[in-house]
């Protein structure tokens, strides 16, 4: 990584940069983070994986995908370069590394940013973004997830994501498991870098469930304040509490506004995140892909739904830790269907099937059609979620957006 951006002139060493890690609500944060600062006047680059819908997605400036155009432009940059490490004892660059040049030399020569939010794609000490020197750097939390490559403790997990602590510059961590955050304290105290901690340095409190989204009041020594959101679940007013913190250390040195805090938290959306494509009747998607996303999406289910007849549509990769996430969606919903879809490591119905051990569960080979037959039959008090890996919601949500189009 290092041979290549010297190759490109080190772009990363001229861009401002907050870096996002974490094991889930780094997606969430990044977009909270970007709309403040575009209300704020600021332009905005990101750089997240894996992409929804399309791979331009990956690389953003004000919420806008890199152009095709550009794109061919950064890969007949930055091809010749990969290739010719090939025989070197460098070796061949991997897809993630070539993409994360990519992002570098994009915000740093041809379109320049006042800003950019890195996501890290895996861990975290060892991630493609981790030769970047950020203002500010986060852990949102951290949970199973990985676990092949991070280790099978929350404490080893813990250890990568740590990994990101740069000597003196402050990090914020929404993490609760003791045992995490003691690993993260001790990085940040060996980096000399100030820590603060949800919970301790700041905090939240929820004050009320909105039609479309949360209600909720931020604390911290800097300010006392009642903010909205549009997206849902208890867990995004943690992910827009860290985003706040972060506003907090920048505002040091770049003006924002409070106003500007709560039109940015406001309009703030993210795909895939307990999104509603329809009210009535309530179809919603969500990538909840590891226990600790399926515990959240299970709050937010017996936080809103109460009333209502939940059925959940399921599919997942077969490395995820596939047990407690069914278990934990049985105790929420009515009836559940597990399916499959064209992805090489994707969980075969029967294996989620026999996970199972709900009354009212089914096994759904052909999705479309289940979901076409879903829509046309619900009822006022049904609630249709379809949940599990993000790749699977991508090939989801423009089928249904089109069978409600044409339904209406």
């Amino acid at each position: 990584m290092q041979f290549l951006l010297e190759k490109l002139g080190n772009p990363h060493e001229n861009i401002k940069t907050v870096h996002i890690g974490g094991t889930n609500g780094k997606g969430s944060t990044v977009t909270y983070l970007r709309n403040i600062l575009q209300e704020s006047g600021y332009s905005v680059g990101t750089f997240t994986s894996p992409y929804f819908e399309r791979f331009n997605e990956r690389i953003s400036i004000n919420g806008e995908p890199v152009t095709d155009e550009d794109l061919t432009l950064l890969v007949e940059k930055i091809k010749p370069i990969a290739e010719s490490m090939e025989h070197s004892d460098w070796g061949t660059p991997s897809e993630f590394e070539v993409i994360t040049a990519m992002s570098f030399y994009y915000f740093a020569k041809m379109q320049p940013v006042d800003l950019v939010l890195y996501e890290v794609g895996l861990g975290g000490r060892l991630d493609s973004t981790n030769v970047i020197t950020p203002m500010v750097s986060v852990i949102t939390s951290i949970g199973l997830d990985h676990m092949q490559f991070l280790g099978s403790r929350l404490e080893d997990i813990a250890f990568e994501k740590a990994g990101i602590i740069k000597r003196s510059v402050p990090v914020i961590s929404g993490v609760h498991q003791k045992e995490a955050a003691e690993v993260i304290s001790k990085r940040a105290l060996e980096m000399n870098s100030d820590l603060f901690e949800l919970g301790e340095d700041f905090s939240v409190e929820r004050k009320a469930l909105l039609e479309r989204g949360e209600r909720f009041h931020y604390t911290s020594p800097v300010q006392n304040e009642t903010y909205e959101l549009s997206m849902l679940g208890a867990h995004q007013i943690n992910n827009a509490a860290i985003a706040i913190k972060v506003i907090e250390l920048l505002s040091e040195k770049h003006k924002i506004a409070s106003t500007h805090i709560k039109v940015g938290l406001k309009k703030a959306s993210w795909p895939g995140r307990m999104e509603a494509l329809s009210y009535n009747p309530g179809i919603y998607i969500d990538g909840a892909h590891n226990p600790e996303g399926v515990q959240a999406l299970v709050k937010t289910i017996k936080d809103r739904f109460i009333n209502n007849r939940v059925t959940v549509l399921f599919s997942a990769l077969h490395d995820k830790e596939l047990k407690p996430m069914v278990t934990q969606l049985e105790e929420a919903v009515e009836a559940i269907g597990f399916t499959t879809f064209d992805f090489p490591r994707v969980a075969s119905v029967e294996d989620l099937y026999e996970l199972s051990s709900h009354p009212n569960k089914r096994k759904v080979h052909q999705w479309r059609d289940y979901l076409t037959e879903k829509i046309q039959g619900m009822k006022e008090k049904d609630v249709l979620l379809i949940t599990g890996s993000l790749y699977f919601l991508s090939e989801v949500k423009p089928y249904l957006v089109d069978q409600l189009e044409n339904n209406k």
